[in-house]
């Protein structure tokens, strides 16, 4: 399996527009990212989770030509604002693309995209998808691997993560029940989001979310979903355990 990240930032990105914070001055590329997403590929299977504002620029940079699925968290922008950038991968494949989340996400999806939830009179220019409503508790297959959604708390809003295989990616999250723990344990690669160093009412701190990994004990865990409050990264990268690292736009790794 090939994890490919196509964006490591927060809602806002990094730079952040106007700002004058010293990450977001920074030269380094890895202190600038792009809205959070991942590229997941295996056998001949190709799945994106979330599609942001920043899609069509992620799937340029990272050469995905193939797009079987997208697996939605949640409905916050910064999650799914590039779902019209879905339409090369529409006209070439000739067919509607499956796109699964919980069906308050695709109620929300229909209502800022109607045009391509239309059923009749459609715009022959849209994109057509094909909708799979996720429940908590109720593990679905794409080209027969067992997906398992994991259900956590985004503040008060509940948010999906996913594990295939060995790998679980999970952002936006706040909070995570004891039972929802149990199915992260056991992985080899854990994604998961790690804001700023101070507490956030709806995010892991970055403390938050090494006290998740400690938890739950994976091979690897990345940082993603970060903001430019975390630091630089090559500075917060020094302070973090050997199994820990932080994430950055176009990093690949196989599991």
């Amino acid at each position: 399996m090939q994890v490919y990240f196509l964006g490591t930032g927060t809602s806002q990105g990094i730079p952040v527009i106007g700002s004058d914070h010293p990450v977001c001055k920074s030269n380094d590329l890895k202190d600038k990212r792009l809205r959070v997403s991942v590229w997941v590929s295996w056998d001949d299977h190709s799945i994106v989770i979330d599609c942001g504002p920043d899609f069509r620029q992620q799937m340029l940079t990272s050469g995905c030509e193939k797009l079987d699925a997208i697996l939605f968290t949640h409905e916050h922008s910064d999650h799914t604002a590039g779902l019209d950038d879905i339409r090369p991968f529409f006209f070439r494949q000739k067919k509607d693309i499956p796109i699964y989340g919980h069906q308050r996400v695709l109620d929300n999806l229909k209502k800022r995209f109607e045009y391509i939830f239309e059923t009749e009179n459609k715009y022959p220019g849209a994109p057509g998808v094909q909708t799979f409503v996720v429940n908590n508790n109720q593990n679905f297959t794409l080209d027969g691997t067992a997906i398992i959604p994991i259900e956590v708390d985004h503040a008060n809003l509940q948010v999906f993560g996913y594990r295939i295989q060995d790998f679980v990616y999970l952002t936006d999250v706040k909070t995570i029940s004891d039972s929802e723990v149990e199915k992260v344990k056991g992985a080899k690669v854990l994604v998961v989001n790690a804001l700023r160093e101070e507490p956030h009412h709806s995010h892991f701190s970055l403390q938050d979310a090494l006290d998740f990994i400690h938890l739950v004990q994976p091979e690897r865990a990345y940082l993603t979903h970060i903001s430019h409050l975390l630091g630089f990264h090559e500075e917060v990268q020094k302070r973090l355990p050997g199994n820990v690292f932080l994430a950055y736009d176009n990093l690949k790794i196989t599991i």
